[in-house]
């Protein structure tokens, strides 16, 4: 029988950065981290050479493999620790507020661990140019003309891997584990967890290339899973009764214009995140994942979704800035499954699109009409998303939520002239899966013993610094445990 002392389920940044931390702690004992998706140097998105989503079977290379989604996204380092300057007046985590690790700790460790995570991925390339921490007139002049209009926009510093340089820091990262002697295994998928009387024995796998099934055993578990396994981890929950908070789920769209339009944004902040609650509903709409002169991308989910998202290299550019635009639904009783709520959308869009992302130029919507093809092909914007298929996503996305992204672009137009434009493109689907809150204690524990959860899936960070440092977290707060006893 195989035994662990610790088992890392997801080799994203929360399970990587974690192992990490148990090496320079020189606390690592015997330490097996298992992903369903490959190794870093095997990740590659088929995409750009066929000019289509290719579905990649088993698991997508975008979502799936060592260090996640973030080896592949344009890997923006949000280092909300060193912000100058903002409008809350306190820490802000992004996202829904971070995640819930600030109920955890204090704003002060927060920065505290964020700086010291900041070193780590400064140690292993991380550009050392930070966004965002110049022109601080021209900043505040954009924050009170974003007042004016009822919208917030939140300013820190930012640190831009590049898509294509995260690649390679993280596969510095992953020589660096394998060299102090963390096992790993690839394509492998957890499918259950081994729980009796109330304590987390071990996981039930399968080697998704070889179709074989065995049993692992540690004395602690950690799940470290993003937000495409949210769906995975809420059902895992309900079978093992694993004590869970319903929280919110972000729906909204991939909105690229015109770098010109952005020129200020992208010069003084890189990313600047606009927050508004538009009338009539009031509802909490954001934008997202600023990639300047970057591209749209495509990426399969679980149950075969395809979502949209955004890249921004290093070296190779685009015309046109990309940015979510996000709407945040809490639901109530008796409704408790906001993950299904929004993967019904996500089909609805698919279906739409024979299985692919919808887009649809901003005045189109306006005028109550679809996108065609033909017009894409003379529209001033040009796609970035070559395989986007051209419709109507208001078939798709419900009024509340259309009307609310509707509002929010006019909304910004005002800060930011052209950001209506009508040739500006909306593609669909883009919802963020981390609406499965898992409830832990300070020490990250469920409410299964020596079972523990971080990371995005659930709940407990949104994005990619937060949860490489809620891994860092998790790590202490092992060595705490273990130095108690």
């Amino acid at each position: 029988m195989e035994k662990y002392d610790l088992i890392i389920v997801g080799a994203g940044p929360s399970g990587v950065f974690c192992a990490y931390e148990l090496i320079k702690k020189n606390k690592l004992k015997n330490v097996l981290i298992i992903e369903q998706g490959k190794r870093i140097e095997d990740r590659f998105c088929p995409i750009e050479k066929a000019g289509k989503c290719l579905h990649c079977k088993p698991f997508c290379n975008i979502t799936s493999g060592f260090s996640g989604a973030g080896a592949f996204s344009d890997g923006k380092l949000n280092s909300y620790h060193l912000s100058l300057h903002n409008q809350e007046g306190d820490l802000y985590l992004g996202g829904n507020g971070g995640g819930y690790i600030k109920q955890y700790m204090s704003s002060e460790d927060i920065k505290d661990l964020l700086a010291y995570t900041d070193e780590i991925y400064l140690s292993f390339g991380a550009d050392p140019h930070l966004h965002g921490v110049d022109n601080r007139d021209e900043i505040v002049r954009l924050q009170r003309k974003a007042k004016e209009n009822d919208l917030m926009l939140v300013d820190f510093p930012i640190r831009h891997l590049g898509t294509e340089k995260a690649h390679e820091l993280y596969s510095k990262v992953e020589k660096f584990l394998e060299e102090n002697g963390v096992e790993m295994i690839f394509n492998t998928s957890v499918l259950d967890l081994i729980i009796e009387d109330g304590v987390a024995k071990g996981v039930a796998v399968c080697d998704v290339l070889n179709k074989k099934s065995f049993e692992i055993f540690a004395d602690k578990i950690v799940l470290g899973i993003g937000r495409k396994g949210a769906g995975w981890l809420s059902d895992i929950c309900q079978r093992h009764n694993i004590e869970t908070a319903v929280g919110s789920v972000d729906i909204g769209v991939r909105y690229e214009l015109p770098d010109d339009v952005m020129k200020e944004i992208n010069t003084y902040l890189y990313e600047g995140k606009f927050i508004g609650r538009p009338k009539p509903f009031c509802d909490r709409v954001r934008t997202f994942c600023q990639n300047p002169s970057g591209f749209v991308s495509a990426e399969v989910y679980d149950n075969n979704l395809t979502l949209v998202n955004g890249h921004s290299y290093k070296d190779r550019k685009s015309t046109n800035t990309n940015l979510a635009i996000l709407v945040s639904h809490n639901f109530n009783t008796p409704f408790n499954k906001p993950i299904e709520y929004g993967e019904n959308i996500a089909e609805n869009v698919n279906r739409l699109a024979a299985g692919s992302v919808l887009v649809q130029r901003f005045g189109d919507i306006l005028n109550g009409k679809r996108t065609w093809e033909r017009e894409l092909l003379t529209n001033s914007v040009k796609p970035t998303l070559k395989s986007a298929v051209a419709g109507d996503i208001t078939y798709a996305i419900g009024f509340r939520t259309m009307t609310d992204i509707i509002n929010f672009i006019k909304q910004v137009d005002h800060v930011v002239p052209g950001f209506a434009g009508g040739d500006n493109l909306l593609y669909a689907p883009e919802i963020k899966f981390y609406s499965n809150t898992v409830v832990v204690d300070k020490n990250f524990e469920t409410s299964v013993k020596n079972l523990f959860c971080i990371g995005d899936g659930g709940g407990l960070t949104t994005g990619l610094m937060m949860a490489s440092a809620s891994g860092v977290k998790m790590a202490r707060n092992l060595i705490s445990l273990e130095d108690k006893n």
